[in-house]
């Protein structure tokens, strides 16, 4: 549910939405949420300072309940 939710949120904010990917990892102290996002559209997705990262991260914890979720935003590998 967190992973479609967050890919959701994502696809909002970017232009290139059908390359965001949402992966879902189980660690040792919780749960990562990895965000893949085109080159272009990571600026969109961290934010001015971070602000736009740092909003999506809150959501996702409210979402969660519990405070082990971790949200990590990388760039894809593609070179268009």
């Amino acid at each position: 549910m967190l992973e479609e939710a967050l890919e959701h949120l994502v696809k909002g904010i970017v232009d290139h939405d059908e390359d965001v990917v949402v992966r879902r990892k189980e660690l040792r102290r919780g749960e990562l949420l990895e965000v893949r996002v085109h080159p272009d559209d990571l600026g969109r997705v961290i934010g001015r300072s971070g602000r736009t990262a740092s909003a999506l991260r809150t959501v996702v914890a409210a979402l969660a309940g519990n405070g082990n979720v971790r949200v990590d935003i990388v760039d894809t590998d593609r070179v268009r």
